[in-house]
C-alpha cells in the first residue's frame, strides 16, 4: 500500500533560495527553494554523508559544505565530485498553504546492467580517482560498449585520500576504503583486469601487457596516477621505512605502527604531514624533518604555513627544519636517523612523504614531459582516440591560463567523468575548478583554483581562531584561497570561478560578502 504524502513545511518557511533539512520516516530530506518552486531530495552528500542543508545554494546548485561535491537540487544529478553518484529525488506538491512529498513505490536504484549493444571498447589503464570516476560516468552516459579497468593493484578501487586520514589514524577500517561497492562491477559489466602496462601502441590501438598480451582498445584512458619520490639516501632500504602510496602501503605502515614506537616523518607534502597527524592521534611520538624554513612555505605561503605547524605542534608534533636527511641507521631495521646538521633522532618507523611523480614511465611510445607526465589538450586528448587524466595529465587550466599537472584527488574524478563525455564522441574543453581539502586533527584545511606563484597574499582571520582564508594574488587577480572554516566562502568562490566572476582584490579586501555575490551570479 503507497505511503500517505508527507507534509514537509509550511510554504512560508522557506524563502526563494533558501533550504533547510527535514527528518522524515527514518530518512534525511533536502528541501529547497528555487525559482519559487519546491525541490527534495536525500539530505545527505554520498561521498562521506555531510549534511548539504548547511552547504551553499546557488541558483539550482547545492555544494557540499565538507568536499565540495556538486549537486543539481532540481533533480538530484550529480555535476562534480567527489560524489560518484546523484541524489535520490523526490516529487513534491503545494497544497494549500503546505508542501508536501509523495513517496515513490520503490527507492531502489533504477539502473541496470547496460545491454551490449556497442562493439566498441573502452580501456582504462589505471583505476584510481580518474579511471573510477570514467567508469561510472560511461555507464551514467548510457555507453552499452566493453569497459576494461586495468590496475597493477589487487584491491578493489579505494579511496586513496583516506589512507594517510582517517584509515592511519584507525577512525574508519579497510571496510570503508571501496569506491564502489563489489557488486557495482560485475552489475555494470565492467571488466577488471590486475596486470601492468609495458607500454601503448597508438598506431596500432592496443596495449601491451605484462603478463595478458596485448589488447585492442577504441578509446583509452591513462590514468595510472602517481608513484611516490623516493630517498637515495645511505639506509634507505632497512626495514620500517615506507612511503605511503596505496592501500598495502597503509596497512604495512600500521603493522609496523607499534605502541610506544619513535616516528620520523620526512618531507613537508600534504601525505607527509597527514601521517604526521595520523600517527600523532595514535599517541606515538612524531619528529618530522622538513626542508623549507616553514612547512607548506612553497605552495601556501609562510603566513598559511605557519599555522598549519601549529595545528601540529599543539598535538605534540616535534619539527626539525631547514634539515634533511644524512643517512638511516640501524641493523636490518631502522633505528635512528642522522640530519645533515650533525643531530640524531631516534627512530622506529619512518615514512618518507616526498611528493610523487606521474607513473608513466612504462610509456615507450608516446612523447612526456620534462617531468614524466602527459601534455593534454583543453579536452584531455594526448593523441588520437587516446586522453590523459589525473596525475599524470598536464592540461590548460582554463581559470589560472596555465598548463599545468595538479596532483589533487577531486581533479582526478573531474577528469575522468569530463574524458567519458569526450570518449563517446564530444569535444568538450574541461574547464573544472580545482578544489583540494585536507584534515590534520580535528581541522580541515580546504583550496580551491590554482596558483603555482602569486606576488600578494591577502589572510583575514576568522571571528575564533583557527577560522582564516587567504587569497592568492597574481597580477591583480585572484588566482586561489586556502581556508579552514570558512566552508561556505570557499563553495561561494568555488561557484564564482566557475562562473569567472570572482571579484577584485580590492573588493576583497573592503569586505565583500563572498556568499552573496555567488547567490546573485547564480541566478
Amino acid at each position: 500500500m503507497p505511503k500517505s504524502p508527507l507534509n514537509l513545511a509550511a510554504v512560508s518557511d522557506l524563502k526563494n533560495g533558501e533550504m533547510k533539512q527535514i527528518e522524515a520516516d527514518g530518512k534525511k530530506i533536502l528541501l529547497a527553494r528555487v525559482g519559487n518552486r519546491f525541490h527534495a531530495t536525500s539530505g545527505e552528500c554520498p561521498h562521506y554523508g555531510a549534511p548539504l542543508a548547511e552547504g551553499l545554494l546557488c541558483g539550482d546548485r547545492v555544494i557540499c559544505p565538507w568536499h565540495k561535491s556538486v549537486f543539481r537540487i532540481t533533480d538530484g544529478t550529480l555535476l562534480d565530485p567527489p560524489a560518484l553518484e546523484g541524489l535520490t529525488h523526490y516529487e513534491v506538491f503545494v497544497e494549500g498553504e503546505r508542501v508536501y512529498l509523495r513517496w515513490p513505490e520503490s527507492e531502489e536504484s533504477s539502473a541496470s546492467s547496460p545491454k551490449a549493444s556497442d562493439n566498441r571498447c573502452f580501456v582504462l589503464a589505471g583505476v584510481g580517482a580518474a579511471g573510477t570516476a570514467a567508469a561510472c560516468h560511461l555507464r551514467e552516459l548510457g555507453f552499452a560498449g566493453r569497459i576494461v579497468a586495468i590496475s597493477a593493484e589487487k584491491e578493489m578501487p579505494y579511496d586513496r585520500p583516506a589512507l594517510s586520514k582517517e584509515f592511519l589514524s584507525g577512525e574508519v577500517g579497510a571496510d570503508m576504503l571501496p569506491l564502489r561497492p563489489p557488486e557495482f562491477w560485475d552489475e555494470q559489466r565492467i571488466e577488471r583486469i590486475t596486470d601492468r602496462i609495458v607500454d601503448v601502441k597508438p598506431a596500432e590501438h592496443h596495449i601491451v601487457l605484462s603478463n595478458a598480451g596485448t589488447l585492442s582498445y577504441d578509446r583509452l584512458l591513462i590514468a595510472t596516477g602517481g608513484a611516490p619520490r623516493t630517498l637515495e639516501t645511505p639506509g634507505a632500504d632497512l626495514g620500517n621505512i615506507f612511503t605511503l602510496r596505496s592501500e598495502a602501503d597503509a596497512q604495512a605502515i600500521l603493522k609496523a605502527a607499534q605502541p610506544g614506537f619513535r616516528v620520523v616523518v620526512v618531507g613537508g607534502s600534504f601525505i607527509a604531514l597527514e601521517v604526521a597527524a595520523a600517527l600523532a592521534h595514535r599517541k606515538l611520538p612524531v619528529t618530522a624533518v622538513v626542508r623549507e624554513s616553514v612547512p607548506f612555505a612553497k605552495g601556501l605561503g609562510p603566513e598559511v604555513g605557519s599555522i598549519l605547524k601549529k595545528w601540529h605542534e599543539d598535538h605534540g608534533v616535534v619539527f626539525r627544519l631547514k634539515e634533511e636527511i644524512a643517512s638511516f641507521e640501524g641493523q636490518g631495521i631502522v633505528r635512528h636517523v642522522r640530519l645533515k646538521s650533525g643531530e640524531q633522532l631516534p627512530a622506529d618507523l619512518v615514512v618518507i612523504g616526498a611528493g610523487v611523480q606521474p607513473a608513466a614511465s612504462f610509456l615507450q611510445s608516446l612523447p612526456k614531459r620534462g617531468d614524466g607526465g602527459l601534455t593534454a589538450d583543453s579536452a584531455l586528448r594526448v593523441a588520437d582516440d587516446i586522453y590523459a587524466a589525473g596525475d599524470i595529465a598536464a592540461f590548460p587550466e582554463t581559470y589560472s591560463g596555465q598548463t599545468t599537472r595538479i596532483e589533487h584527488w577531486r581533479v582526478a574524478l573531474q577528469h575522468g567523468r569530463a574524458v567519458a563525455v569526450n570518449m563517446l564522441g564530444a569535444v568538450q574543453d574541461f574547464t573544472g575548478v580545482p578544489y583540494f581539502w585536507t584534515r590534520h586533527f580535528d581541522e580541515s584545511f580546504e583550496y580551491v583554483g590554482h596558483a603555482e606563484g602569486w606576488d600578494d597574499l591577502i589572510l583575514q582571520p576568522g571571528d575564533q581562531p583557527p577560522a582564516f582564508i587567504a587569497f592568492y594574488i597574481k597580477d591583480g587577480r585572484i588566482l586561489a584561497a586556502a581556508a579552514c572554516q570558512r566552508d561556505k566562502e570557499i563553495a561561494a568562490l568555488h561557484e564564482l570561478m566557475r562562473l569567472r566572476r570572482v571579484p577584485s582584490p580590492a573588493e576583497v579586501r573592503s569586505g565583500v560578502d563572498l556568499i552573496a555575490l555567488a547567490r546573485g551570479a547564480s541566478v
